[in-house]
């Protein structure tokens, strides 16, 4: 890629086509080809369709940068259209290791092997890759979902069962010598969450496209290669800031994942935001069930209640610390339609929730931007996308760049503080567990055996909201 001035990217034409034949000498990379190459919505995610095994099985699978396995259905589900069948197959090679991924809400176990795939609007040519076939699942699958699998898109450090299973972009990176960077158009703002499903996007693997994009790239460093964490360092309401300590953008971490349907943020971030909405908004009474999630707001369909509420602005660190920059979503991005009853009214929700552990930049978000994930410079960047807009005007803005004298010169909480804590409580619970066991060995006089009990933590959680929200 052509250097930029700044972090922002300029002469996009040039540095794409500069990329593809510097990189691609062998021609495997087409970027036009890969327009438009996803279908699906924010309510049930978006998905690639792709070809597995010999002789190929057409699957549709989800797009999620959340999480790090390629996994998909290998045997029938009441909710699942089409499913992967190993035993036909001539090129599957099974590792007889099983492998259970939990997610924020749904999970699946399954058993991991290799295949070969080709993917008829990505990368030319088949690629051998690891792949989870899924014999169980529990609310991972859901009614009315058109995609049979997951592609995990995030860094092998969230792989499971280890970050040793070398995840489906890393073999792309591999194989087919492709730059180490992706990038991610999804084109649903303003229409219905859960509708026909076809509303369109692009996932360009290798390098950026630039027709889907306008204006400038502007890049934000990412903080650990694990989800994409970036770091956020505050939040306007109708250009008015939220004046919290830039640590609770960032609590625990803040991470840009595809495959969570909605913004979520930290539970006193979220509190926050919301006061300042209602109290920013042309509706001066409104049900709390309507921001929590569990009630609808319907108008009639004649009305567009967007010019109701304020815009939302969100500052990442610029790739020079001391530069911010900021990407902006109209109401037509949060306020969501979802539901039409009868002939005369259309009901919404609210694309904004809490979080116990992350604040997380969602497909309520990302629908306004073509988002790159340059994995080579370890920066994620963000660019207005030209379908994000209703009624043919635009539902997002990036700006930039502003100083970074008023915010801390670190936003990302450290962990270190935490551990004493942690040591500091395991050892108290260890001396107390002892004590335990030894009136128990005067008291019965049987050797004890301590035996771990499984729990859901021993199941690592990766953050990716994939199936939270959806519309069923």
């Amino acid at each position: 890629l052509r250097p930029a001035s700044g972090s922002r990217q300029q002469d996009a034409p040039g540095a794409a086509e500069g990329l593809a034949l510097a990189s691609d000498p062998a021609g495997t990379l087409n970027f036009l080809a890969m327009v438009e190459n996803l279908q699906g919505d924010s309510g049930r995610g978006y998905y690639l369709e792709m070809l597995i095994g010999t002789p190929p099985q057409a699957l549709n699978i989800l797009v999620d940068t959340g999480s790090s396995n390629f996994a998909v259905a290998g045997v029938p589900d009441p909710d699942v259209t089409s499913y992967f069948n190993p035993e036909l197959s001539s090129t599957y090679r099974s590792q007889g290791i099983e492998v259970t991924v939990k997610y924020s809400q749904g999970s699946w176990t399954g058993v991991l092997g290799t295949d070969v795939i080709t993917m008829p609007k990505g990368l030319f040519g088949s690629y051998t890759i690891n792949i989870a076939t899924i014999l169980e699942s529990e609310n991972f699958f859901l009614p009315g979902v058109k995609w049979h699998g997951i592609l995990g898109l995030a860094y092998d450090a969230l792989a499971k069962p280890s970050s040793s299973v070398e995840t489906f972009f890393d073999s792309l990176v591999r194989q087919a010598e492709i730059p180490n960077i992706f990038s991610l158009q999804m084109c649903g703002a303003g229409l219905p969450v859960s509708g026909s499903g076809t509303n369109g996007g692009s996932l360009v693997l290798g390098g950026i496209e630039p027709s889907l994009y306008t204006g400038d790239i502007w890049y934000t460093p990412i903080k650990e290669e694990w989800y994409y964490q970036v770091e956020i360092l505050k939040l306007e309401v109708g250009g008015q800031n939220l004046q919290l300590d830039c640590r609770e953008y960032n609590a625990d971490k803040a991470i840009v994942d595809s495959g969570t349907t909605l913004l979520r943020l930290p539970e006193k971030v979220f509190s926050a935001v919301v006061q300042a909405i209602a109290r920013t908004s042309l509706i001066q009474e409104f049900s709390s069930g309507f921001w929590t999630g569990s009630q609808l707001a319907c108008w009639d369909r004649t009305e567009k209640p967007w010019s109701l509420f304020p815009k939302l602005s969100i500052y990442l660190r610029d790739e020079n610390s001391s530069r911010s920059f900021r990407i902006s979503i109209l109401p037509q991005l949060y306020i969501q339609p979802i539901l039409v009853i009868g002939d005369n009214l259309q009901c919404y929700r609210f694309g904004i929730s809490s979080s116990t552990n992350a604040l997380v930049i969602g497909a309520t978000v990302m629908e306004g931007f073509y988002v790159i994930f340059d994995r080579a410079q370890r920066r994620v960047g963000f660019a207005v996308s030209p379908c994000a807009e209703a009624d043919g005007a635009p539902v997002s803005e990036i700006e930039g760049p502003f100083t970074t004298a008023d915010v801390a010169s670190n936003c990302v909480s450290s962990v270190s503080f935490q551990e004493p804590v942690l040591w500091i409580a395991s050892y108290a619970l260890m001396s107390l567990c002892g004590i335990i066991l030894l009136v128990l060995v005067i008291l019965l006089l049987i050797p004890p055996r301590c035996q771990h009990r499984y729990t859901d933590n021993d199941v690592v959680n990766d953050e990716s909201s994939l199936v939270r929200h959806r519309w069923k």
